[in-house]
């Protein structure tokens, strides 16, 4: 297993764990930390994650492959996630999606992670990101953007440098 931490993030990693009354329950936060640092959750993290928790690492992996947040793949600078579920279909999602991924010439019909050529750019359809009253929603990185129009949709893709 070879994933080079830094020390200043293993450090924290550990201040970390000394916040939870049994070391399991840190995961989620060890798995956020290590996505933040290297842009996505490796099988190496996966790994590294369960032997400082002392778990086995189907543990963790059942943890990355269930919640949409986590990436197993190098992702874009900017990733943009909008939401499929109900409201959001109701509100337009679909047609919202066909069009930001024609506006970074990635493929309409494919749902799951994609870059862009330049790597500025991942988007991604998921399921409901919870703020279904403002239908419909994107995220762009950790910035919610509610009732995003088309329009709206190029300007948050306009204002990333």
């Amino acid at each position: 297993m070879s994933l080079n931490i830094p020390q200043k993030l293993e450090n924290e990693i550990e201040e970390l764990i000394t916040h939870y009354p049994e070391k399991r329950s840190a995961s989620m936060m060890l798995l956020h930390a290590l996505q933040e640092h290297f842009g996505h959750v490796s099988k190496e993290a996966i790994e590294w994650i369960a032997q400082k928790l002392e778990l086995k690492p189907i543990n963790v992996h059942e943890l990355v492959t269930f919640y949409p947040m986590f990436r197993q793949e190098p992702a874009g600078k900017y990733v943009l996630k909008v939401c499929r579920t109900l409201s959001c279909a109701l509100g337009g999602s679909g047609k919202l999606h066909k069009h930001v991924c024609s506006k970074l010439g990635l493929d309409a019909e494919n749902h799951g992670l994609q870059t862009s050529k330049d790597g500025k750019f991942s988007v991604e359809f998921v399921e409901c990101l919870a703020s279904c009253g403002t239908a419909p929603v994107i995220m762009c990185n950790n910035e919610f953007h509610e009732g995003v129009s088309q329009e709206k949709a190029d300007t948050i893709i306009n204002q990333c440098p």
